[in-house]
């Protein structure tokens, strides 16, 4: 795991507003196996990639990704 920190909401929420990984990754212009290592922990977003992902899912970062104590 990249940060074992870091939770994630992504997969609740993309799945919530009905789009699969490959269809939020040409949304936000990444490859649908970025979508997946975030999903599934292996990879920590950019602050970029973060923004995007919030934005096109119209949420807070802080709804997709939070610090574990």
């Amino acid at each position: 795991m990249a940060d074992a920190r870091l939770g994630s909401h992504l997969k609740e929420i993309r799945t919530a507003a009905g789009l699969t990984q490959a269809e939020l990754a040409d949304r936000i212009g990444v490859s649908r196996k970025t979508i997946n290592t975030v999903e599934n922990g292996v990879f920590v977003p950019s602050t970029t990639l973060a923004l995007e992902l919030a934005r096109t899912l119209g949420v807070t970062v802080e709804a997709l990704f939070w610090l574990r104590e």
